[in-house]
């Protein structure tokens, strides 16, 4: 088989990236915009040794689950990769690679799932022999409505080859900017502050950058969008290579006036309550710098999930899916079951949506985030919802999570020791355990010693530091949230080295029409085959500690 030939295939399942896979001459190809169950006629667009790709030159016999895309650039542009599959068919495929990734990547035995639509077997869940090795699937949540549903967008911006401005979306495999006008994802006001970039810089006459020849004397990277979907606040921030946006209150007017306009059109409320610049003058295809100015408004706007309302800057990483965030969160709660008195750690906890919204069923959350600005806005989240119980800190939490432990933990043993030694002196016959709540002086580090934790990584999935640190501080759960079902089931298996095993996995649709899919998972920690029973005596420590000193600074 070579470049170009032509020949039927039958597309039997769809990859990670949502292409139609199907095999032809003892080999696998990948095929963009297939559905299962569709005969095509296919060229090859590239050959492997082993597997290849093809583009769909006519469907002979359409799949019962493939539609008419929405958008009409759905097939040229590359926000979205399933819009020619029903949307049933859509949550089924996606709980399927939930499925297989714990099979495949993570080595869980298919038969230990028990689904929720088997109601029989859930119901005598807890009879079952087995139920230690058992794990819940339940069936995935989708959208009633699965377009306009992002709150954000980052949109690319160039020039066309007649001067025109484009704003859009990068073609798949490709830096061509597909020019859109409407976005069906996105909210759709977000069409007025797309608008308002192009009428600013045919006014302004302000060029667009290339990535390509950044020397140029264009300036305009990208536009960064949100809007409050319970709020009804808009943010825009436009990003330049430069560092100050030319004539930015006139840009400030332009996107006023286009909010104002889709208000009097769809007799709407909205307000733009946050215009801005954000400086990135390096050479690179990350999106935003550091550095964010404010032309008009606030540095940020808010918007609720549940009850909790939370201030949202551009560099904020916040949920895109509004209606979903709840369903998600009310997922980890509902796996977590957390208690009144129970202590949650919450990494990778961005602006503290998660932190927060667990808040008032505990006795404390702390939460840790890279990101400075994130965590100063965490902060000010608690302080906006009157929050209490819960304490942000900056840092990566692969390193900052096993230092605060190990502080915690060398404090809490030090604090043991004394309360021996006092007891032992005063002849208390308790070994050291005082029947007064807090004379020994370790209640302050209990709780930072976390009962629950929580992890919602980025896409890469958790670092392996931080996977030992929270498998040796044997928490009585984890809830891993997931953007990705690959990284999830690889970090499962090295959950299991600490003794913990998946008890229910819920998938959530929060990007529909994509190939994308969020995942809660409730880890537990395995019951052992047996037990017995240690004694500890502080004076047997401090001797091999002390010996160990010698050894290390001998005099």
């Amino acid at each position: 088989m070579n470049k170009n030939d032509e020949f039927e295939l039958e597309i039997t399942d769809i990859s990670n990236d949502g292409e139609g896979i199907g095999h032809a001459n003892g080999m696998t190809f990948f095929v963009k915009d297939a559905v299962v169950g569709d005969l095509v006629l296919a060229g090859v667009t590239k050959l492997k040794k082993s597997y290849g790709y093809a583009r769909i030159i006519r469907i002979i016999k359409p799949s019962p689950d493939r539609v008419s895309p929405a958008c009409p650039i759905a097939k040229r542009c590359g926000g979205c990769q399933l819009q020619q599959m029903s949307y049933a068919s859509q949550l089924e495929y996606k709980q399927k690679k939930v499925l297989d990734a714990f099979v495949r990547i993570g080595g869980t035995e298919k038969e230990r799932f028990v689904f929720d639509n088997e109601e029989t077997a859930l119901n005598t869940y807890s009879d079952n022999k087995d139920t230690e090795k058992k794990i819940e699937f339940h069936r995935i949540i989708g959208m009633d409505d699965p377009f306009h549903y992002r709150n954000k967008g980052q949109f690319p911006i160039g020039r066309d080859k007649e001067g025109n401005v484009v704003c859009g979306f990068y073609a798949k495999h490709s830096h061509e900017i597909v020019d859109t006008k409407s976005c069906l994802l996105q909210h759709d006001i977000t069409d007025a502050l797309m608008s308002a970039v192009r009428k600013y810089m045919d006014e302004c006459g302000i060029g667009a950058y290339s990535e390509q020849n950044p020397s140029k004397n264009g300036i305009v990277r990208h536009v960064l969008t949100r809007v409050g979907f319970t709020t009804h606040e808009v943010m825009i921030c436009m990003v330049i290579a430069v560092d100050r946006l030319p004539k930015a209150d006139r840009f400030a007017a332009i996107a006023g006036e286009e909010v104002n306009e889709y208000n009097s059109l769809h007799n709407a409320d909205y307000s733009l309550n946050s215009v801005s610049y954000n400086v990135n003058k390096e050479n690179t295809n990350v999106i935003l710098g550091d550095k964010v100015v404010t032309i008009a408004g606030l540095p940020f706007i808010t918007d609720y999930v549940g009850d909790i309302q939370y201030r949202i800057s551009p560099l904020s990483f916040y949920q895109v899916n509004p209606v979903q965030t709840e369903e998600l969160y009310a997922t980890a709660l509902e796996f977590a079951s957390p208690g009144e008195n129970d202590t949650v750690w919450d990494l990778y906890c961005g602006i503290g949506t998660i932190s927060l919204y667990f808040a008032k069923y505990v006795k404390r959350v702390y939460g840790i985030e890279i990101v400075p600005q994130a965590i100063e806005d965490a902060k000010e989240n608690a302080k906006l919802n009157g929050i209490t119980n819960a304490e942000f800190f900056c840092g990566a939490a692969e390193e900052l999570f096993p230092k605060l432990m190990q502080v915690a933990d060398t404090v809490k043993l030090r604090m043991e020791a004394y309360t021996y030694t006092k007891t032992a002196v005063e002849g208390n016959d308790h070994h050291g355990k005082n029947d007064a709540p807090g004379e020994t002086g370790t209640d302050s580090m209990d709780r930072l010693t976390p009962d629950i934790v929580i992890v919602d990584p980025p896409r890469k999935g958790c670092d392996a530091a931080l996977i030992d640190c929270i498998g040796k501080m044997t928490p009585k759960k984890v809830v891993y949230v997931s953007c990705d079902p690959a990284t999830l089931a690889r970090d499962i298996k090295l959950f299991r080295d600490y003794g913990y095993e998946p008890v229910k996995i819920r998938p959530v649709d929060m990007f529909p029409q994509t190939g994308h899919v969020e995942t809660v998972c409730l880890l537990g920690r395995r019951k052992p085959d047996d037990t017995i029973k240690v004694s500890v005596n502080m004076d047997d420590y401090y001797q091999i500690r002390d010996a160990e000193e010698a050894e290390k600074n001998p005099s």
